[in-house]
């Protein structure tokens, strides 16, 4: 029985693929993919370009400064934040501004909590004070916003108690820059050339064995509660 021509033309064309691509194969160096590139993209239509880079950065400007007019008098920068640290100890370092101000250093620095939005000074119901350094520097940041606070009447020559006089209405300006910004001061350790004494002690002895301490100090306290009590007996 001999095979149909149709048959024959089938598989001299799947004998002929396979020596094509045993030989593509053959010549890459590595086990790498068979070239099969796709080009026809139309990738002109999906160029992103910023040609409206300078129209952007006019329009931002121009926003500035309408905001600013609305809100005159008060501060461009916004209201008053507070002097807080980063989260995770990663990060407990750096010092930042934060949300508001807690209720508890509105009550320290003898400000009502709602009095304060109206006079520029964000508040934060959630926040706790964690430490007594941190309430401290925001109360005196409170009360030293409070000594140069400027308070316009609601009505113009109708003032009211807790207004400012007239003649510091006069000389107010809008504060365009940083509202009290955030002084940091580096801490930085004079050089100086080693002792003696520096050299002869091992300061990675002293971490293992302070760490050693440490992790041991539950146990060491049992130990020594039992041996009294054997002593006791």
């Amino acid at each position: 029985i001999f095979p149909s021509p149709l048959y024959h033309h089938a598989t001299c064309d799947a004998v002929s693929n396979f020596v094509v691509l045993q030989q593509i194969a053959e010549d890459a160096e590595d086990n790498n993919i068979i070239p099969n590139a796709h080009f026809r993209k139309d990738w002109q239509r999906r160029v992103k370009t910023w040609f409206d880079q300078p129209a952007r950065k006019k329009r931002r400007r121009i926003a500035r400064q309408l905001k600013a007019k609305a809100i005159a008098p008060r501060p461009v920068s916004g209201p008053l934040r507070p002097v807080v640290r980063g989260q995770t100890a990663k990060y407990n370092m750096k010092v930042r501004l934060g949300r508001g101000f807690s209720l508890t250093e509105l009550k320290e620095a003898g400000i009502n909590k709602k009095e304060a939005p109206t006079i520029g000074i964000s508040v934060d119901h959630r926040r706790k004070n964690r430490s007594v350094e941190t309430l401290q520097e925001n109360v005196q940041r409170l009360k030293a916003y409070k000594a140069k606070l400027i308070i316009f009447p609601r009505r113009t020559g109708k003032p009211k108690k807790g207004d400012s006089a007239e003649a510091d209405l006069k000389q107010a300006t809008q504060l365009t820059g940083p509202l009290m910004p955030i002084k940091r001061v580096g801490i930085k350790a004079a050089s100086r050339a080693i002792s003696a004494e520096e050299r002869k002690e091992s300061v990675y002895a002293k971490l293992r064995k302070a760490r050693s301490d440490a992790r041991l100090v539950g146990i060491r306290k049992k130990r020594a509660a039992e041996k009294e009590a054997k002593e006791k007996a």
